[in-house]
C-alpha cells in the first residue's frame, strides 16, 4: 500500500539519467590528483580512533561485559561501531560540502536540470555516488578488522550491506540538511551535532550505562541504531531488535532522499 502510494507521487525515475549524474562524478575522479587525496584521506579518522581508543584505551579497560552476558574485549566492542561511523561520514562528505558547492557556487545542479535529468534523479545519483564513496571506506575498514581479528569475516560481510543501508541514510540526510544551509558558516552546527551523535550513540560505551533519560534520548539518535544494527551483524548477534534498527534507517533515508529532491527543485526549477 506504502509502496504503491509513493509510486503515484514520484515522478518517474530513469535509471540511465541517475547514471549519469554518478557518471559526472566519477568523471571527476580524472581531473587530478586532489580528488583522490581527499577520498583517500576520509578512511582515516575512523581508523585512527580504532588504534588510539579502541586499542590504546582498550588495553587499560580490558574486558567489557555487555547486557546480555556477553564479555568481549574493548576492542571488539568498539570496531563495528567505528565501522558503522565510517560508512557514515564517507557519504557525509560527499552530500553536505559537495552538494552544498555543487548547488550554490558551481551550479552544477542547475546545468544538469537543464537537460531531462529531473531533481528525484539528481538526488538519486548524488546519492548513489556518496555511498559507493562510503562503501570503499567501510569495505576497507571490514579488512582491517579482519585483519586484527577484531571479527570474523563471515559476519563482516554480513555486517556490508548494513553499512551500505547506514551510508543511504545518513548521505540523504544530509544532502536534505544541505538544501538548508545558508552559507559555509551553517556547517559548524552540522559538525557539532555529528561529532556529538559520534561520542554519543553507544559507539565507545554500552548506552545503558548512562542515566535512564539520556539512555533513552540516545535511542531516538540516528546514530544509535546505525551503531547497533552493525554490531549486532558484526558480532554474530542478529535478533529481532535489528528489524527496528533497519525500519529507522530506512524511513531516514526515504524521508531526507525525498524532502531533499523537493528542495532542489524548489531551489533551481522555480
Amino acid at each position: 500500500m506504502l509502496t504503491t502510494l509513493l509510486a503515484a507521487r514520484l515522478p518517474a525515475v530513469s535509471g540511465a539519467r541517475v547514471g549519469a549524474v554518478m557518471g559526472r562524478n566519477v568523471a571527476s575522479l580524472r581531473s587530478g590528483p586532489s580528488y583522490w587525496i581527499v577520498l583517500v584521506s576520509g578512511f582515516f579518522e575512523p581508523l585512527l580512533y580504532l588504534l588510539s581508543i579502541g586499542v590504546g584505551v582498550g588495553a587499560l579497560i580490558g574486558e567489557l561485559r555487555l547486557e546480555d552476558g556477553r564479555v568481549l574485549s574493548y576492542a571488539v566492542f568498539v570496531a563495528p561501531a567505528m565501522l558503522a561511523v565510517s560508512a557514515m561520514t564517507g557519504v557525509l562528505a560527499e552530500t553536505t560540502f559537495n552538494f552544498f558547492f555543487k548547488m550554490k557556487y558551481s551550479k552544477t545542479f542547475e546545468a544538469i536540470l537543464a537537460t531531462p535529468v529531473g531533481p528525484l534523479e539528481v538526488a538519486l545519483g548524488e546519492l548513489s555516488w556518496a555511498v559507493v564513496r562510503g562503501s570503499f571506506y567501510t569495505a576497507v575498514f571490514i579488512g582491517v578488522m579482519v585483519a586484527m581479528d577484531l571479527v570474523s569475516l563471515g559476519w563482516a560481510l554480513a555486517a556490508f550491506p548494513a553499512t551500505v543501508l547506514v551510508g543511504f541514510a545518513f548521505g540523504a540526510v544530509g544532502m536534505a540538511l544541505s538544501t538548508l544551509m545558508r552559507g559555509w558558516q551553517d556547517f559548524d552546527l552540522l559538525n557539532t551535532g555529528q561529532f556529538a551523535l559520534f561520542l554519543f550513540s553507544g559507539t565507545f560505551a554500552p548506552v545503558q550505562a548512562y542515566p535512564l533519560g539520556v539512555e533513552i534520548l540516545i535511542q531516538l539518535t540516528p546514530l544509535y541504531h546505525a551503531v547497533e544494527l552493525v554490531r549486532g551483524l558484526a558480532l554474530g548477534s542478529p535478533g529481532p531488535g535489528l528489524l527496528l534498527n533497519t525500519a529507522y534507517l530506512v524511513a531516514m533515508a526515504l524521508a531526507g532522499l525525498l524532502f531533499a529532491a523537493r528542495r532542489v527543485e524548489r531551489l533551481l526549477c522555480a
